[in-house]
């Protein structure tokens, strides 16, 4: 072989080379459909695992955007799904250019009529009325048919006395209807106002996104808002926020989680467990009336008890570390408790828990002040001390449960209402004022409980009740001692001495007429003998129950009226 033909290409080389592109030009495809990337982590995912983890990604968690027959699919019992009013038509009242050809393109790709699709079903048995947004048909933007067919909706639910449940996922308006899509706004929340006045259930659920006209009517409307985990949920778009004010937005901002930390959203629900919610709540808001045991005679603790002198020491008892808190009693003395949250206007207040559970069967709304039961949850909690929006949101929990009709339970333990810059400039005063005032005439039975410490207008705006109990080692009082002896004898290290003359004990406020009930405590009252005091508790509040519950909403306002007008 000449020197100058060892570098050269051989044939050899060439058909090794076609052979290396051949095998990657016949590599296996994968079929069409069986995998999609997931627009939140980038991740490719087999199609059937995202379906069969309710349209959310497997890796990620990320939620996907659902089809509304899916979403009815997805809550609703097999075959109870009723739909109603399909033949409505979409009109073009601005003439707007091809706007009908449009509309008509989308009713082919989607087999959707419009936006919405509204029915009749059954969830976990409990029926309702529902309907469900569609993102696909021009990102379920309101028109005048999908504002009429959510308003037929809710009337269709007021005449046949139906809750009713609305999944909003909706760009705004609908930009080619102009002023008509804007007067659905009015249209449908008119037709909720109805719907509440008959004492009816509204749900709303927000999914990703809600904004603009949907999200300034109907969808912020509910008696109860549930959201998805991450939806977009706020009036303007992020975008326009943005150019508007010339800032970037935090991250976060007006995601589910956002609204639902300043007080819009009741409860943030994961996709499996929404069906299961829902069905919960249709229970608890269910008309068929419970029917209460008789109540056994009262227990006393039978636990001996440890010598108690002097009201100081019921003071130290009431702030002990180890004594139970308001979260204990709710949940040692009612089932299927549900919490909710927000007072719809700034926040929620951790300072206070609240939502709808069972007593014996029947359905009740229970308030608790909220200390936490160690430095973090404290922290988190203020100590027990709201602010004007825990106050908010406790009315907000009691004028809904005169609505249904529920009785009140309030379990009282705060050193005060918090006094800080924040809760002035947000209206402290006022909160616990229009607590006073709305609470003095609500038509339901109010029991309010001190459980621990009564301290000041910020007890009182949980306390204005039919009836006021207390533990035995509770306090409740006009501020803390330590307060009573600055103010009067300008010295906070006399509150032992001042405790004494306040009569802040249950003893003295029972002889004095401010209280009902005293309710026993054990020696060294802890979560481990909590048992002792909830027993007597649930004797008390059958009764209690019994007592009201022949009477008419008038008779139970006046009973509270002259309660408090014979003080």
């Amino acid at each position: 072989m000449q020197l100058t033909n060892v570098f050269k290409k051989t044939k050899t080389v060439h058909n090794t080379r076609k052979t290396l592109q051949t095998i990657k030009q016949e590599k296996p495809e994968v079929p069409e459909g069986l995998l999609r990337k997931c627009n939140k982590c980038g991740a490719a995912i087999i199609t059937d695992d995202v379906k069969e983890n309710f349209y959310t990604c497997p890796k990620c968690e990320g939620y996907f955007r659902v089809h509304a027959r899916r979403r009815i699919e997805m809550v609703a019992d097999s075959n109870s799904f009723v739909s109603f009013d399909d033949d409505l038509v979409t009109k073009n009242p601005l003439n707007y250019p091809k706007y009908e050809d449009k509309i008509a393109e989308i009713q082919t790709r989607t087999s959707l009529q419009e936006a919405v699709i509204t029915g009749s079903c059954q969830v976990e048995g409990n029926p309702a009325i529902i309907g469900v947004m569609d993102g696909r048909f021009l990102m379920a933007s309101m028109g005048q048919v999908v504002g009429e067919k959510i308003t037929r909706a809710a009337e269709r639910a007021t005449k046949e006395n139906l809750p009713l449940i609305l999944f909003a996922c909706s760009g705004g308006a609908r930009m080619q209807e102009g002023i008509v899509s804007l007067m659905q706004m009015t249209k449908t929340s008119a037709a909720l106002k109805r719907h509440s006045d008959s004492g009816n259930l509204f749900i709303s659920v927000l999914t990703d996104p809600t904004t603009g006209g949907v999200t300034a009517s109907f969808a912020m409307l509910g008696d109860i808002i549930l959201a998805e985990p991450g939806a977009l949920i706020g009036f303007a778009g992020p975008r326009v926020i943005e150019q508007t004010i010339g800032q970037k937005l935090p991250k976060g901002f007006q995601r589910a989680e956002f609204l639902k930390e300043h007080g819009f959203v009741d409860k943030i629900v994961a996709r499996p467990e929404l069906k299961k919610t829902l069905a919960e709540i249709l229970s608890l808001h269910s008309q068929t009336p419970a029917t209460l045991p008789t109540a056994a005679p009262l227990e006393s603790a039978s636990e001996v008890k440890n010598e108690i002198t002097g009201a100081w020491d019921r003071v130290l008892l009431s702030r002990m570390k180890d004594r139970p808190v308001g979260e204990d009693y709710l949940t040692h003395l009612f089932e299927d408790f549900t919490e909710f949250h927000g007072d719809r206007y700034y926040g929620d207040d951790e300072a206070i828990i609240g939502g709808v559970a069972r007593f014996k069967g029947l359905p009740v709304t229970v308030i608790a002040q909220a200390k936490g039961k160690d430095t973090k949850e404290n922290i988190r909690r203020n100590f027990g001390m709201p602010s004007p929006e825990g106050y908010r949101k406790a009315l907000r929990l009691m004028k809904q449960a005169e609505k249904f009709g529920r009785p009140i339970i309030c379990f009282v333990d705060t050193p005060g209402a918090f006094c800080g810059l924040e809760a002035e400039e947000r209206g402290q005063g006022e909160a616990i004022a229009r607590n006073l005032y709305e609470m003095s005439a609500l038509k339901v039975p109010i029991l309010s409980i001190v459980i621990g410490e009564g301290g000041s207008g910020g007890a009182l705006a949980m306390a204005t009740a039919n009836e006021v109990w207390m533990l035995e080692n509770a306090i409740y009082s006009i501020l803390s001692p330590e307060g009573f002896a600055s103010i009067l004898w300008k010295d906070a290290s006399l509150a032992k001495e001042a405790a004494e003359v306040m009569k802040l004990t249950a003893k003295d406020l029972l002889e004095m007429g401010i209280i009902e009930q005293v309710i026993e405590e054990p020696g060294h009252f802890t979560l481990q003998n909590l048992g002792v005091v909830t027993k007597q508790l649930e004797q008390g509040i059958t009764r209690f129950l019994q007592d009201y519950q022949d009477l008419s909403g008038d008779e139970i306002s006046e009973r509270r009226y002259q309660r408090f007008r014979e003080m």
